[in-house]
């Protein structure tokens, strides 16, 4: 758990949140009308399955509460 603790920290750290708007930023840099650079945020489980239906790569992961990591 300890690892996965500081993967997910990590991957933060070097994110930048965008929140309800990940889908079209996603869109934006694969279709480079963006500059490369990793996201995150909080797309609908149909923006998900768009996006990799357009062959746009992305990891899920679930949310955790920083007392759940422990």
């Amino acid at each position: 758990m300890a690892a996965y603790k500081h993967l997910v920290q990590t991957m933060i750290a070097h994110s930048e949140d965008v929140g309800d708007a990940f889908a079209s930023e996603a869109r934006k840099i694969h279709y480079k009308e963006e500059p490369d650079r990793a996201i995150r945020g909080t797309p609908s489980s149909d923006e998900i399955a768009s996006l990799k239906e357009e062959g746009i790569s992305l990891i899920h992961l679930p949310v955790f509460k920083d007392e759940d990591l422990n």
